[in-house]
């Protein structure tokens, strides 16, 4: 037996006494957790539920994505097919890489952590429920419109990575385009809104003594995912806003004769294209490490090597995006330097499939069909990678680029490396949720199908594109070698697909006999996921040491659910968790829960309103869904911020506050990555620019011709005279006491001058003359007043949120935290007004001759 699974003194030296707690309590606790039924589900926030809404729809996203896959094999199953016209195949075509991509395979695994982490970490909810639940509704809404353009013939064509001048309004004429712009780019919030949500999760609601060394790697794995969605999406947000502005305005950000240039949407593309490949895996990879263990009944070897391979990977990913150019005429230096990042990046990767074999090697495997799956993965994932290197060298890349020995790759690494773990992950999982487990017999024909049938399909698609044949092709002609070998692949995809229809039918098979409570450990399992699972999660919340709690102390599972440990109940009456230390997972503050609502639900329906009938012109609709969408989240944003409440005794002798502000509250740090993901918009911004300045110098300005330097300096006037406002605001916020008027007046004058300043600014180029429809450098600069407009909007609004709770007696230098989360706001809106002063004031000055 491991080492992992004895029991020590440690395990429960410093857990309150083992005393079982009164009937009464559970049922106060029961009764704040009690969710809504019937159609009113819709309004439930917790994380069980939107879990399986949200594995649910992204699980119906893969399969209508892989019916688009079956129409392509079916088209290209043999030469001079008229089986789809062209333009049908490029709609199909786009719409399979877009939805497997955007909403499948990244809300799949979100999804996953939102059902899992809470469990895991020994949490009752992540800590902002219905910033989940609008995170969900929003994808779902946005997607399932987004989807059904196909049935109109409005599909976007462009491909899933809508390359320019491709997709701009000369040859992309249609609302096709735009439909991809503004739908994903929205998708794409839903993703970061969930990425808050999942690194505050996991830095601030861990079990007491969870400490980073010894929280679970799937937990690591997710909160480097949504790290990376942070930096990495903001890219592709702000290339989808340029291209939607050059379609809409004609903002030349694209078209080179007027100073833009297209592989400016490539290098902002592939900024985020190629960590979301990693995006994809890390998770995918956190499952593994977590089912090899159980089934290998050993602790993992290799813990901490693994978690620095994580963090490499994470790391690497961002500099391999140009791993996707090197056809396009990047230097040679270039080329040399991103070809090593792309081969140093198989490094990580390769401990991590060492470890899991170590780990395998040193206990006894059970053959279940988790582990076939894991073992699938491995095999496919391997095979991948070293297709990976291949085409990370120059040479070989220039002869495979765009063929199908790329569409190969992309499939072993994308469905090897996420869709094998995650099919585990729900074979070993079900039992947590499920009253039985999923069948072994149908798991393990659902197995067999779906290797053979994605091994048939994908390995000849390396003879194909060694061959010649060019990829987004949609038919081709007979007798040059490739008639055969898609024929096979053809026949490989409808295998898959009878795979996945067997696992289909093994969960309508469970579903039936779902009634009861779950099976629960069956695997004998160490972490806490395994715990007794009821609507509010643990029963109570143990103090956890080692990494495999349920292994070191055998009889957690029973004294938890007795209530043994802490929060054996509900406090307030209210939902509660626990708020604990970023690393020592030491107790902080008991944090009260949103519960179910319709508010968030209304703002995610508006909000994918405003979006989409932006997309087919309805302004005015648009503008009123918008409104609507703002007065929902006004409402919702209302309560959530309660008042303070005596400290809560939650068991072991540790009394804890109920409120807190500053620094120490899990808002700040939410508003804080909220800053960071502003900020890796604007640095993608800034390299835009200076792209451009590479590019298409000609087209940039000589000193006559820029604003008088004396219009930066009242900008920047302004902005201080802003700042200065808010510290007055916060200083008589701490000082006044019950009096209102005077810091609210403050906060009033404080947005007044920002906006001010950002308005003298944006005035003082407009008076030059300068127009963004002239050229790529006009385009460039009123960008930079757009986004400096869309923050300062923000800052207004909640500006005059702040000051509606003061004046109502809502906010004061107690009950803070709107106030220290607008500073936060407010300070990174002049700090990004002042950068942005330099760049459009100062830069075009230092190179103009």
């Amino acid at each position: 037996m491991s080492a992992a699974h004895r029991t020590d003194a440690q395990a429960t030296a410093r857990l309150p006494s083992a005393v079982p707690r009164p009937e009464g309590e559970l049922g106060r606790l029961e009764g704040a957790w009690k969710g809504p039924r019937g159609w009113r589900i819709v309004s439930e926030v917790n994380n069980t539920i939107i879990g399986y809404f949200y594995i649910a729809v992204a699980f119906l996203f893969f399969l209508l994505a892989g019916v688009l896959g079956l129409l392509i094999r079916l088209q290209l199953a043999a030469p001079g097919n008229n089986f789809l016209s062209q333009e049908t195949y490029n709609q199909i075509f786009t719409m399979h890489g877009t939805v497997m991509m955007f909403l499948f395979a990244v809300p799949a695994v979100e999804a996953v952590g939102i059902l899992l982490l809470p469990q895991m970490l020994g949490a009752r909810d992540l800590p902002f429920p219905r910033l989940g639940a609008f995170a969900f509704w929003a994808y779902f809404v946005g997607g399932s419109v987004f989807f059904c353009t196909l049935f109109f013939g409005v599909a976007p064509s462009g491909g899933w990575f809508m390359y320019p001048p491709l997709t701009g309004a000369r040859f992309s004429p249609g609302i096709g385009a735009d439909w991809w712009l503004l739908g994903i780019g929205f998708i794409e919030i839903s993703a970061i809104a969930g990425a808050i949500e999942i690194i505050v999760g996991v830095l601030r609601t861990r079990a007491p003594g969870m400490t980073l060394a010894q929280m679970p790697i799937f937990a690591w794995t997710m909160l480097i995912f949504a790290g990376m969605i942070v930096f990495a999406f903001p890219a592709v947000i702000l290339a989808t806003i340029l291209l939607e502005l050059e379609r809409a305005f004609d903002w030349p950000f694209f078209i080179a004769e007027r100073g833009g240039d297209p592989l400016l949407w490539q290098h902002l593309f592939w900024f985020f294209g190629h960590p979301e490949v990693y995006i994809i895996f890390l998770p995918a990879a956190g499952m593994v490490s977590m089912i090899v263990p159980t089934m290998a009944g050993t602790a993992l070897v290799g813990y901490r090597l693994i978690v620095v391979a994580l963090i490499a990977v994470g790391f690497f990913s961002f500099g391999l995006w140009v791993h996707h150019m090197f056809t396009t005429g990047i230097p040679a230096r270039s080329l040399g330097f991103f070809s090593a990042a792309s081969m140093a990046v198989a490094i990580p990767s390769g401990i991590q499939i060492f470890a899991w074999i170590a780990t395998i090697a040193a206990g006894r495997l059970k053959l279940t069909v988790a582990s076939l799956f894991v073992i699938g993965f491995l095999v496919i994932f391997t095979l991948g990678g070293l297709t990976g290197v291949m085409v990370a060298m120059v040479p070989f890349d220039r002869q495979a680029h765009d063929t199908y020995f790329v569409v190969a790759h992309l499939h072993y690494v994308l469905f090897g490396g996420m869709v094998f773990p995650l099919f585990a992950a729900i074979y070993y999982w079900t039992p947590a949720f499920s009253t039985q487990p999923l069948s072994e017999r149908l798991g393990r024909w659902a197995f067999s199908l779906i290797f053979a049938g994605f091994n048939i399909a994908f390995l000849p698609m390396h003879l194909t594109g060694l061959l010649g044949m060019p990829r987004r092709v949609y038919t081709y002609p007979a007798g040059i070698g490739w008639d055969t070998l898609n024929l096979v692949s053809t026949l490989g995809a409808f295998i898959l697909a009878a795979g996945v229809l067997v696992f289909l039918f093994d969960i309508a098979c469970n579903m039936r006999l779902t009634r009861g409570e779950p099976a629960g450990d069956v695997w004998s399992a160490g972490t806490l996921e395994w715990l007794p699972n009821h609507a509010y999660g643990p029963r109570s919340i143990p103090r956890v040491v080692g990494r495999y709690p349920l292994w070191r102390r055998p009889g957690l599972a029973r004294d938890v659910d007795a209530g043994c440990y802490y929060l054996p109940g509900t406090v307030t009456g209210a939902r509660e968790t626990i708020v604990t230390s970023p690393v020592e997972a030491e107790p902080q503050y008991l944090m009260r829960l949103s519960g179910p609502g319709w508010a968030h639900l209304a703002a995610a329906v508006f909000t994918a309103g405003f979006f989409l009938l932006l997309t087919v012109k309805a302004v005015t609709l648009a503008l009123i869904c918008g409104v609507l969408a703002l007065t929902s989240i006004i409402v919702w944003m209302w309560e959530s911020d309660p008042p303070p409440t005596k400290p809560a005794d939650i068991g072991g002798g540790i009394i804890l506050p109920t409120y807190v502000s500053g620094p120490i509250s899990h808002s700040w740090w939410a508003m804080v990555i909220l800053g960071l993901v502003a900020a890796a918009l604007y640095l993608s911004y800034l390299f835009s620019y200076l792209y451009l300045w590479t590019v298409s110098v000609a087209h940039w300005p000589g000193r006559s011709e820029l604003p008088a330097l004396e219009a930066a300096v009242g900008s920047a006037v302004g902005l201080v005279v802003s700042a200065a406002l808010l510290w007055g605001a916060r200083v008589r916020l701490a000082r006044a006491g019950k009096e209102r008027v005077a810091p609210a007046t403050l906060i009033v004058l404080g947005v007044s001058a920002l906006i001010a300043a950002l308005a003298f600014d944006g005035l003082a180029q407009w008076a030059t003359g300068l127009r963004p429809q002239a050229s790529g450098y006009g385009a460039i600069v009123f960008a930079n007043a757009a986004l400096q407009a869309q923050v300062a909007a923000a800052v207004a609004v909640m500006a005059l949120f702040a000051v509606a709770r003061i004046l109502t007696g809502r906010l004061n230098n107690v009950r803070r935290v709107v106030f220290d989360n607008l500073t936060l706001l407010w300070g990174y809106a002049v700090a990004q007004a002042v950068l942005g002063l330099v760049l459009t004031h100062g830069f075009p000055r230092l190179v103009a001759p």
